[in-house]
């Protein structure tokens, strides 16, 4: 049996922060405590370690990324981005089914689940995928095994836009999770014609904002949140981008609520000023709005009214990156620096590292029912980074993603991760990655 033994710590758990240490066996936690171990309790651990007050955290949960497999591979697969991820602080992670071929049934969800067994870093989840013509699988599904259903009600890859009315009430009534992308179909359609008929072939991708609009997003929330309060859905709307759609979310305590939101590290960093500065690198769907939307959302997860913050990590090539409004490939990579920036806001004043930790960690773990994970706490798995002090700049040179590229390029952070352990693994550590052990298939209780 594998000891390791973390002392001298500053532990960020479940809304306190104090001096510690955690000691773990194999991959489970087996004590947390605060001040310094005693003599006896340092000796009987093979692995000690002195964090000489550097932040221990419960690793990060990711609820909404995009590793690309399979299908997708020449831009990110499982292997590179959960190899990014650790080097963030990402421990767990979810990802979505628009690949090729899409996870819309339960033998190709199988199969991502086989393959991330194989090589992925972190643990892993894996959604299914809603379509017009797939309610049969999604009725067969075993919530234990996956965080929940991907419905996609604004455009996207294949046939995983659902328009019928009658598959979307059908989809409402299943007992998981149905977690959305939220924009209206129509209204996108009807403000690009406006801005080709402006623009022709030359939109300006500062015109995103307004062709992705805060009408399309709050129209489909509102249809959205209608619709679940009718059929009672556990509904989580993914990546809020405007204010206005606030107004459909409570900041009562997460655990009594059925109609939950995230929100994105970008929409959390960014404002539709820099699209000047960065252009199509800060393009995602939904898209960047005002610097008063970013204001809004950062205000909401500070109240509750957001429960879960995390990346859409969505990685292009930057050569699919190109082209005007209309052509330029929308998303872009986040996992590696969500953790990072998430702090420094907090070194800002913008949070604190106790919301930071709550909103990353604790809360997807309570949504989705995670299965002993999110929380620095005896008997759970050990999942935890160390995050140091320390001055650096993202460059290309420091990027791991597969595509290259970050969008956070030339910025300068306060905070660098140390070390992530994975189930008691140590699988980064001082700029290193450690040798390889795959992650765990996550599990959930959504009763």
């Amino acid at each position: 049996m594998a000891r390791r033994l973390l002392y001298n710590a500053r532990i960020v758990n479940e809304g306190k922060c104090f001096c510690g240490y955690v000691g773990m066996a194999d991959e489970i936690i087996e004590v947390v405590a605060e001040g310094q171990p005693s003599e006896s309790v340092v000796s009987s651990y093979d692995e000690r370690e002195d964090l000489e007050g550097a932040l221990l955290l419960p690793g990060v949960i990711d609820d909404q990324v995009h590793f690309r497999e399979p299908g997708l591979t020449h831009k990110a697969d499982i292997a590179s981005e959960s190899k990014a991820a650790v080097a963030g602080g990402v421990t767990s992670y979810m990802d979505m089914p628009n690949t090729m071929p899409q996870t819309v049934t339960i033998a190709e969800l199988e199969a991502k689940n086989t393959r991330a067994s194989e090589v992925s870093w972190a643990n892993y989840g894996f959604f299914i995928g809603a379509t017009n013509n797939n309610i049969d699988e999604l009725r067969a599904i075993d919530y234990s095994n996956t965080p929940g259903i991907k419905l996609f009600l604004g455009a996207s890859t294949g046939n995983m836009l659902v328009d019928d009315e009658q598959t979307l009430d059908d989809i409402f009534s299943l007992e998981g999770i149905i977690a959305i992308h939220s924009e209206d179909e129509k209204i996108i359609r009807d403000n690009m014609a406006k801005h080709k008929e402006a623009y022709g072939d030359n939109i300006p991708v500062s015109c995103h904002p307004a062709i992705r609009s805060e009408e399309s997003c709050y129209v489909s929330t509102k249809r959205a949140v209608e619709r679940a309060l009718k059929h009672g859905t556990r509904l989580h709307v993914f990546h809020l981008s405007t204010a206005k759609e606030l107004e459909f979310f409570t900041t009562q305590p997460l655990r009594e609520k059925k109609i939950t939101a995230e929100v994105c590290v970008h929409h959390l960093w960014f404002s539709d000023e820099d699209y000047q500065r960065l252009g199509t690198r800060i393009k995602w769907n939904p898209a960047i709005k005002t610097a008063a939307d970013r204001k809004a959302l950062q205000e909401a997860v500070n109240s509750g009214k957001v429960d879960v913050v995390a990346t859409d990590h969505a990685p292009h090539l930057l050569t699919e990156k190109q082209g005007d409004c209309s052509k330029a490939a929308s998303g872009g990579p986040m996992v590696q620096h969500s953790l990072i920036v998430m702090l420094e806001l907090a070194a800002k004043g913008v949070f604190s590292i106790e919301k930071v930790v709550e909103t990353m960690s604790h809360n997807p773990a309570i949504l989705y029912g995670i299965n002993k994970r999110g929380y620095i706490r005896e008997g759970y798995y050990a999942d935890l980074v160390v995050v140091k002090p320390a001055k650096w700049t993202v460059s290309q040179d420091n990027v791991l993603t597969k595509c290259g590229w970050s969008p956070l390029e030339g910025e300068e952070f306060s905070n660098q991760v140390a070390m992530t352990i994975v189930n008691g693994n140590v699988v980064y550590k001082d700029g290193e990655h450690q040798p390889f052990v795959a992650g765990k298939r996550m599990t959930y209780d959504q009763r």
